[in-house]
């Protein structure tokens, strides 16, 4: 007979696992969302490339600025009037009317952006979200695999 056993009841072991289990989900929802943003940052650097591959300039007027998009529209040497139907890369600071330099895909006029400006501008956004995604997450991983054994 051991008279120092530990014993256990089901009911604590249930509380490890179900601890466990949402701290692997925390780690996991961390993990996708760092995933979505560091392919933004790569998205933004191929776009830049594509553009610089094939690259044409233009005088765009701006003819809506929303929350999610910015639309512009252009003249293509053509003759073509071109609205890229998702917006103009990097719009940060324009507004309705106002006429600005931009640089596009010659071979896809889908994929323009202010003159100028390019994907390290998604850089700052991209890591300052991170950066607090993970701030948070992390002491929220620590609080429910370290803080409620003592509660």
């Amino acid at each position: 007979m051991v008279d120092d056993a530990v014993q256990t009841s089901p009911r604590s072991s249930v509380g490890v696992r179900v601890r466990r289990g949402v701290a692997r989900a925390l780690l996991v929802v961390g993990g996708v969302v760092t995933l979505v943003g560091v392919l933004l940052v790569v998205a933004s650097w191929r776009d830049d490339r594509a553009i610089e591959a094939h690259l044409g300039n233009a005088t765009a007027e701006v003819v809506s600025v929303a929350f999610n998009r910015t639309v512009i529209r252009f003249g293509t040497p053509d003759g073509k009037v071109q609205s890229p139907s998702q917006g103009v890369l990097y719009p940060e600071g324009l507004e309705v009317g106002q006429l600005v330099r931009i640089e596009y895909d010659t071979t896809n006029p889908e994929l323009a952006r202010i003159w100028g400006r390019g994907a390290s501008l998604s850089l700052l956004p991209v890591s300052t979200f991170l950066l607090v995604v993970w701030a948070v997450l992390l002491p929220s991983i620590w609080f429910v695999r370290r803080g409620l054994r003592r509660l």
